[in-house]
């Protein structure tokens, strides 16, 4: 499954949307078109795209509200905006910046031109979003060793205690009861705990050649007895005669069934699905996990790799935070595609590097 960039064009000019997305699907962009400011202020949180070409001079919204309302949302801010304005003064271009446009270009405009800062806008994105995310897991290694040291004893020393104290207490008493619920809270930090130590190692990689299909099952038979008893289907397509792949086999194991863990979790009605199939495709080999669960909703999907997000569906936890630094310590990519009440599929993709008497392709 390849993402492809998508730019969201909001113009009243029917003939200037048409050309704007013919020339972007050329280049092999996906679009979507709005025809006035207030459909595209909606179109800009139902489509979410990954850049705005936005005209200044529009009926219902002019393209300087539909900016400022944009650079105000915190979950849309981040979306780049090249503005396009049959105004040239420069009073016009500073407002449109002073307002938070990333970019702003004057009609008639030549396509190369524009195509050429596109290109700039999305590059910057990307960048930032690189740099946003080393600084997050950077601040994450140094929470992780500052709990190694500080929690981690602690915790020893109360479950210990606990436990004896918990012997030494006549079965069915109130006190007992207490202890119970005690040493229970102590088994979901040190749980915690202990995912966030191994988060640690998700960067640090051992890779061998290695069959997914074979590390896939591995990951899977860690949750037999939890599927049996919840009574899920399982539906298996795995390739025939995958190539083998460079990989830490332990960390790609414990991505792998992060991923089935949290399909596991989600799926708590009468459809029960968890199907997982591999692939190679355009050079990866790619590994599905589709669940018929809750589904997650569209503004928190942006945020189930971050540690600390919790929602009713996901978390809090560790997996998925896991998962994502080992796909990408590997050099790979993993994505996520959902519905509210009809499943969830997360994918992920590992570069197939050739490997001394095996074809790639």
């Amino acid at each position: 499954m390849t993402y492809t960039t998508k730019i969201l064009i909001i113009d009243d000019n029917i003939d200037t949307v048409e050309l704007l997305r013919k020339r972007f699907r050329t280049e092999g962009y996906e679009t979507a078109e709005a025809y006035d400011g207030a459909e595209g202020l909606q179109k800009v949180s139902d489509y979410v795209p990954d850049l705005i070409v936005l005209d200044v001079m529009m009926p219902k919204m002019d393209g300087y509200e539909v900016c400022k309302r944009v650079k105000q949302d915190e979950s849309l801010k981040q979306i780049p905006i090249l503005m396009l304005s049959a105004k040239s003064q420069v009073p016009d271009k500073v407002k449109g910046l002073d307002i938070g446009a990333d970019d702003y270009i004057t009609k008639p405009f030549d396509f190369k031109e524009l195509m050429a800062r596109v290109r700039t806008l999305l590059s910057q994105k990307t960048e930032s979003k690189k740099l946003a995310e080393k600084e997050k897991f950077d601040a994450l290694d140094h929470f992780v060793d500052e709990v190694s040291h500080e929690v981690r004893n602690p915790l020893v020393a109360i479950g210990g205690f606990g436990r004896r104290l918990r012997d030494n207490l006549p079965e069915g008493t109130q006190n007992r009861k207490y202890i119970d619920i005690i040493l229970k809270n102590v088994e979901v930090l040190e749980k915690m705990v202990h995912e966030l130590i191994a988060l640690k190692g998700a960067t640090l990689c051992y890779t061998e050649p290695s069959d997914l299909n074979e590390i896939t099952m591995n990951a899977l038979s860690i949750y037999k007895h939890e599927i049996e008893k919840k009574h899920i289907k399982l539906i298996l397509q795995f390739m025939e005669n995958p190539p083998m792949i460079h990989a830490d086999q332990e960390n790609i194991t414990m991505a792998i069934s992060n991923l089935i863990e949290n399909s596991i979790e989600a799926m708590v009605g009468e459809k029960r699905d968890l199907k997982i199939s591999t692939s190679v495709t355009e050079g990866y080999f790619e590994i599905q996990v589709t669940d018929t669960g809750k589904g997650i909703e569209k503004d928190k999907l942006k945020n189930i790799y971050d540690p600390f997000f919790t929602s009713k569906t996901y978390g809090p936890g560790f997996g998925l935070t896991f998962a994502l630094k080992t796909i990408q310590s590997h050099k790979g990519m993993i994505s996520v595609e959902s519905k509210v009440n009809e499943g969830t599929t997360f994918t992920v993709r590992l570069p197939i590097k050739a490997i001394s008497g095996q074809k790639t392709s």
